[in-house]
């Protein structure tokens, strides 16, 4: 259809330009930090949720749009990455490269799974969870990144728990993801002020647990996941209470 084509031309420029251009203008040209630049990359990310759940006629269409994304912009990554300027032009994190193809397929993958089961299984009534879900990991591991590196003094230790995450990291994790959640449900979902404050009293720490234990990235995944995973419930219960 004419509409989900235009969706796609917009996504593809929103990500041409706030994930890719204005990024390496940051590092490059303003000397923005390496990690300021990769957390508003993610955050970015995160916002061009509301491209495919706006922009699109169907689900299958919006998936259909994230593994377009995939297709066009694995391979250009894996040419780059064999370039010398790789380095210089973007925040990658990894010895020989591969970071952003890694964090393209999660995030295009999380975006599949949600819209799958909250827009084509649950019907369009329940599709703001995907973006309620969203915004708690962009905003939150943001948050938790930045504050963790920047105030972190007192590290989380377990076996489980790599790198050194903070107890100052998740903290922020929470209370940013909880403000995520909250703003998103009121704002965009139209849920009232107190369905949305219990909502995110109760899912932000449950993804601040989640995200200081998920390994090598796997956080893009497992905390939109875990996240609407519970505000399903969450909803149903408060709704049957007559909220």
């Amino acid at each position: 259809m004419p509409s989900d084509l235009m969706g796609a031309g917009i996504l593809l420029a929103y990500y041409l330009v706030f994930c890719f251009l204005l990024p390496t203008l940051l590092k490059v040209w303003v000397k923005v930090p390496n990690e300021l630049v990769r957390k508003l990359q993610h955050v970015a990310y995160s916002l061009s949720v509301f491209i495919m759940l706006k922009l699109f006629s169907t689900w299958y269409m919006a998936v259909a749009a994230a593994f377009l994304l995939v297709l066009l912009a694995y391979p250009l990554l894996l040419l780059l990455e064999k370039t010398p300027r790789y380095k210089k032009l973007f925040v990658d994190r990894g010895a020989q490269g591969g970071e952003l193809r890694k964090q393209l397929i999660y995030i295009q993958l999380t975006f599949a799974i949600l819209i799958f089961i909250y827009w084509g299984m649950l019907g369009i009534s329940w599709h703001y969870i995907v973006a309620v879900a969203v915004m708690a990991w962009g905003f939150g591991d943001a948050a938790a990144a930045l504050v963790g590196k920047a105030f972190g003094r007192r590290p989380v230790l377990h076996r489980c728990i790599e790198r050194a995450k903070t107890y100052e990291g998740t903290g922020a994790m929470i209370l940013v993801a909880g403000l995520a959640v909250f703003f998103t449900l009121l704002l965009y979902a139209g849920k009232p002020w107190y369905v949305s404050l219990l909502i995110s009293l109760i899912v932000a720490p449950v993804c601040g647990v989640v995200e200081l234990f998920s390994r090598r990235g796997t956080d893009t995944l497992t905390v939109p996941l875990s996240a609407a995973a519970l505000i399903l419930p969450l909803i149903h219960l408060f709704s049957s209470l007559g909220w």
